[in-house]
């Protein structure tokens, strides 16, 4: 009797699946949104940990490079 019973409402994952699942081309979108926008915050967060293990090593901080000394 328990595989007969059904929940007339469905839980959230199920509410999702419908919505996302109901057509093909809102499906593919999703993934491709997904996937610009994944790739974007990772991309944030690797550089910004890169930065951050490499903060005095870079070039931007070094202050002699680039400038020319007085040859007086």
């Amino acid at each position: 009797m328990e595989s007969t019973y059904r929940r007339s409402g469905g839980g959230f994952y199920e509410g999702i699946y419908r919505l996302l699942m109901r057509r093909n081309s809102i499906y593919v979108t999703f993934i491709v949104a997904g996937a610009f926008f994944g790739e974007r915050a990772v991309d944030y967060g690797v550089h910004k940990l890169w930065e951050y293990n490499n903060v005095g090593k870079r070039y931007e901080d070094i202050s002699v490079l680039g400038t020319r000394q007085s040859e007086e």
